[in-house]
């Protein structure tokens, strides 16, 4: 195996699924079993498997996390802000959908909790989870031609 003498950052992918029609809009949101931010709500999403692609590891974590197995995620945005995961130096790829309704969810793997949330609700997010919302939410809403309030 090689050895590169520069440090690799860790990858990830996190899910936005939005429910509902707009502006009685839900989000998927999972409470962090762990820490960091343990007991924070976080959008679902983990590491990426060395042997897949981060859509993979989207699909895979949202199914691990809630339950839910959905193959139509569009990449929405990549974050990488340096100091972004207190744990380590971490580039996240964010794919998004849109559900008619919103579907039964369930806490799984490291989330101790799966919940639906009205997105006018507030609430503080872990990470930087918030401004990827936002992002997913102005992609999702051009491509759906829905208006604002």
């Amino acid at each position: 195996m090689f050895n590169y003498k520069y440090p690799h950052p860790a990858v990830t992918a996190d899910c936005v699924v939005f429910a509902g029609e707009w502006p009685e809009t839900s989000i998927l949101l999972v409470k962090r079993a762990h820490e960091p931010y343990k007991d924070y709500w976080a959008l679902p999403g983990g590491f990426m498997n060395i042997d897949e692609t981060t859509q993979q590891a989207a699909v895979r974590e949202l199914q691990e996390e809630t339950g839910l197995m959905l193959n139509s995620l569009r990449c929405t945005g990549v974050y990488d802000a340096v100091g972004r995961d207190p744990r380590e130096r971490v580039i996240s790829v964010a794919y998004a959908t849109w559900l008619n309704e919103e579907l039964p969810v369930s806490g799984g793997d490291d989330a101790a909790e799966a919940l639906w949330v009205p997105l006018k609700k507030a609430f503080p997010l872990a990470f930087d989870h918030l401004q990827i919302v936002d992002d997913a939410l102005s992609c999702l809403r051009d491509n759906k031609n829905l208006g604002t309030d």
